[in-house]
This record gives C-alpha cells, sequence and structure tokens, in this order.
C-alpha cells in the first residue's frame, strides 16, 4: 500500500505516523513487530499445587485474598521462612504461589489449612505437592515371556512386580508401560516406565543409585 492510499483512509494521521503505517502494513520493518520475551519454561519450584475437585476449587477462589494471608499466618506458626503470594487455579488445580521453595513441612500445614477449610469435601481434595515433571526408566534383561503362563509378558504382570519392590514405593506411573522385544530371535525385552518426578529427578535418582 502507497502514502497516497494511506493518507485517503486515514485523513487525520499525522505525517510522522504515516511512514510507520507503511511499513507496518508492508511488512518492511521488523522492529515494529511486537517480541514476546518468555521468562520460564515450565512450572516452577516456588509453587505448590492442591489437586481438588473442580467444583471445591470454585468454591475455594471466593475469598482468595483472606487464604493468602491465612496461609501466611499459618506458615509464620511453624517458624517457616515460606510466605504465600498469591492464589491462582490451573487445570482444576489450586497453585500457591511462594517465595521459595516449599519443604515438606510446609506442605503438610498447607494441607492442613485447605482441609480444615473445606472439611465436608476433604476427600477430594489430594495432598499439597510441588510441580512435577516426567521422567523415564529403562530396564532391560527382562524375560518376553512370563514363565508361569507361557505367555508374553504384560504391562499387568510388570506392575505387580513393579509394586512388589520397595525400590518403587511411592511412585507414579506417568503412562502406560511399554514393552519391546529386544529383537526377533531374541527371548529377552526393554521396558520403558514413565514416571511422575520432582523437577531435580530426584525420585529416578533414587531408583538408579
Amino acid at each position: 500500500m502507497n502514502t497516497l492510499q494511506i493518507k485517503e483512509m486515514f485523513l487525520k494521521l499525522q505525517n510522522n505516523k504515516i511512514d510507520q503505517v507503511q511499513k507496518i502494513i508492508n511488512g518492511g520493518d521488523s522492529k515494529l513487530k511486537p517480541q514476546v520475551n518468555m521468562t520460564t519454561k515450565g512450572p516452577s519450584h516456588k509453587q505448590v499445587i492442591v489437586p481438588m475437585n473442580s467444583k471445591v476449587a470454585g468454591r475455594f477462589l471466593k475469598n482468595l485474598s483472606i487464604h493468602v494471608i491465612n496461609i501466611k499466618c499459618a506458615l509464620k506458626n511453624i517458624k517457616s521462612k515460606i510466605m504465600a503470594d498469591f492464589i491462582y487455579i490451573k487445570d482444576k488445580d489450586i497453585v500457591i504461589s511462594t517465595n521459595n521453595v516449599a519443604s515438606p513441612s510446609n506442605l503438610q500445614e498447607i494441607e492442613k489449612y485447605v482441609k480444615s477449610l473445606l472439611a465436608n469435601d476433604s476427600d477430594q481434595i489430594s495432598s499439597p505437592r510441588l510441580p512435577q515433571l516426567k521422567s523415564y526408566l529403562k530396564i532391560v534383561g527382562i524375560p518376553h515371556v512370563n514363565e508361569q503362563s507361557n505367555l508374553h509378558i504384560s504391562p499387568e504382570d510388570l506392575k505387580k512386580i513393579l509394586k512388589n519392590n520397595h525400590i518403587f514405593n511411592n511412585i507414579v506411573l506417568a503412562s502406560r508401560l511399554k514393552i519391546i522385544k529386544v529383537s526377533l530371535k531374541s527371548d529377552m525385552a526393554i521396558i520403558w516406565i514413565d514416571i511422575w518426578d520432582t523437577q531435580n529427578g530426584f525420585k529416578v535418582k533414587s531408583i538408579i543409585n
């Protein structure tokens, strides 16, 4: 679009603005395009997530400013340096933004407050946790055939094995177990496991160690 056409469309536009408009329309000045700077690449450690039923979360959100103050007081009473900054809802979960990473005792205190406040629906509220990411494990040397049933090993068989092994205590699977035969002629399999983990990979590291 040329200058005359722009003047006809924008009669009151000042001359020093016409060039800018022309560059934007014709794509001639990339500097005028807004740039979005991402400050974070995922959930922050300085958050506490409280999973709960969406209806219960809706009730909790009615008095957010009061909850922030009460949680601050509860944490202060146990001489914690953690402070609640603000609260919002994300994917049906209550997210409490804090000034630092919450400890297990902080999480217990937050759980106590939330569940006492919503005592009638406490069974709809899960324990508070820090943000989690998926970690994966590759397990080799697993027979592809179950010796007892003489059938190919199944995800259900593996779940029983994991459940009976103490190193997998408190481990929550993030997806269905994947079983891959090493080769056509091999009788061994490779198992891929996705688990919910902390952002620093603490759970998968503890299993490996």
